[in-house]
């Protein structure tokens, strides 16, 4: 009865821990970690984020950030790491929450193979490696480019004119100055 009744005061405040299911990781504190870009938000919205901040551009680099577009099955987009350029129209990209593997998702993949599959070869459209097949997967998925891993490069300021200081403080610095 004791027993019944402890188990009824425990549940009551609270005090039972129940075994969460183990949290998937996701694809973007991934990306910023190895690539060292530092943009937050859903993935959809790096590519805008990095404007103005990082260099972005249409050729893969190591380090870069591979940006995926929205679509109706991925509709929160995707990011990516370079980890290697193989040739013109193929890279190896590391990644999470892509493929499921052992039955779940959430998992890291390294050095994946990725395939620029546009008509134009301007990686505007890619295959990706998908486990379960160990093949490249059957869809296509348009990407919006590359966020390039070192922050945009500021225009210096104008110079500025010199400052006017009343005569008796300049002669006191020239003083001061051995002059």
């Amino acid at each position: 009865m004791f027993i019944k009744g402890l188990k009824k005061t425990v549940l009551a405040l609270g005090l039972m821990s129940v075994a969460a299911p183990a949290l998937a990781l996701q694809c973007v504190p991934y990306a910023r970690e190895t690539s060292g870009v530092e943009i937050f938000g859903n993935a959809k919205t790096w590519w805008g984020q990095a404007a103005g901040r990082y260099e972005r551009g249409y050729t893969p680099k190591v380090g870069a950030v591979m940006a995926f577009k929205p679509t109706r099955a991925m509709p929160i987009g995707h990011v990516a790491t370079v980890s290697q350029i193989v040739n013109e129209r193929e890279v190896l990209i590391s990644h999470a929450n892509w493929s499921l593997i052992n039955g779940r998702r959430g998992q890291i993949e390294r050095n994946v193979r990725v395939v620029d599959v546009s008509d134009a070869g301007d990686w505007s459209k890619v295959k990706v490696w998908y486990a379960p097949l160990k093949d490249l997967g059957t869809s296509s998925y348009p990407l919006f480019g590359f966020i390039y891993n070192a922050p945009k490069a500021f225009a210096p300021a104008a110079p500025r004119e010199p400052l006017s200081l009343p005569a008796d403080t300049m002669r006191l610095a020239m003083l001061e100055a051995g002059a």
